[in-house]
């Protein structure tokens, strides 16, 4: 929503919610200014009955009655438009104040501490323990990608962005032109998904293979949003989650911690080197080459096809 729009609904809103009386089209003409500049009465009475249909559509409720003079005259009266209290058990109290303490940006967590003041003030207890039953608990969602908060104001207001991206088999980033749709962390790692123009399809992207800046385009989304985005989903899939096969690896006994993780048997091998058995799926080529010269994979033989041509097109570049 523009903001002048934003701002005029607000004036208007706070008018039929400020008096006592019914205001007539001409009195709340005169009270506002961007009705004032309308032009045209034609003018005034499109803007005015969008207004306050957008109103009445936001859940204001909006009184029509006719006045002393005779005049259509219009009011939203208070107790008509008052939200029920606020009652919150002891788990929705401290899932509140847990949720309230997750964000470690500075421009998140003002919002945050603001929407907890005021709720405390509509009657969330004080003495709730946010932590619960976890005791030291203490939840954050670390960010440290410049392109997390332009991204998830992108997502917010549906705009179109664009940003250069460097896969994980290429050695310089290419443009990419996205519609993004959510972002989501998967084990400590930010993800974007969205449509791409350029591929026409949806994709995913790393944000910390996002290089520069990400700018804002113009113009509306292509494509709709699908009602469940699976960010999760695709990246378990590339890196092997529902994989009912596995691959062997040799990886440095001083590398690859992620790996181990996931390897369901891991020998020592000697001389620096241990060998794993970890799932082995659709991506899990271009995981294994993040780690370079850490990792040589010994089979399935088709996989240590995949790594090695990725290697290449990244010695190419």
């Amino acid at each position: 929503m523009a903001i002048a729009k934003a701002e005029r609904l607000m004036n208007l809103a706070l008018c039929l919610l400020g008096t006592r009386r019914p205001l007539s089209k001409r009195e709340l003409r005169e009270s506002i200014e961007a009705y004032l500049e309308a032009g045209s009465d034609d003018s005034f009475n499109r803007m005015f009955e969008r207004d306050k249909d957008d109103l009445r559509e936001l859940g204001l409720v909006i009184e029509t009655v006719e006045n002393l003079d005779g005049e259509v005259g219009y009011l939203a009266r208070r107790d008509s438009n008052r939200l029920p209290p606020i009652t919150l058990d002891a788990e929705e109290a401290a899932a509140l104040g847990l949720a309230a303490k997750v964000w470690q940006q500075a421009r998140l967590a003002g919002a945050a501490s603001g929407a907890l003041q005021k709720l405390r003030a509509a009657g969330l207890p004080e003495d709730v323990d946010p932590y619960g039953a976890h005791g030291a608990l203490e939840p954050r969602i670390p960010v440290h990608e410049a392109a997390f908060e332009p991204l998830m104001l992108a997502c917010r207001d549906r705009r179109p962005v664009v940003f250069d991206y460097r896969k994980a088999n290429a050695a310089q980033p290419g443009q990419r032109h996205v519609e993004p749709w959510a972002l989501e962390c998967w084990r400590g790692h930010w993800y974007l998904a969205g449509w791409d123009r350029d591929r026409g399809a949806e994709r995913v992207f790393r944000l910390s293979r996002i290089t520069g800046k990400v700018r804002s385009r113009g113009g509306r989304f292509t494509v709709p949003v699908p009602d469940v985005v699976t960010v999760r989903e695709t990246v378990a899939s590339w890196a092997g989650e529902s994989a009912d096969r596995s691959a062997r690896i040799r990886l440095r006994s001083d590398a690859g911690y992620p790996l181990r993780a996931k390897a369901t048997v891991v020998r020592e091998l000697g001389d620096g080197w241990d060998e794993l058995e970890i799932p082995y799926g659709h991506g899990l080529d271009a995981w294994l080459v993040e780690f370079g010269p850490d990792v040589v994979v010994l089979e399935p033989a088709e996989l240590r096809a995949d790594v090695m041509d990725r290697l290449r097109a990244v010695a190419k570049g």
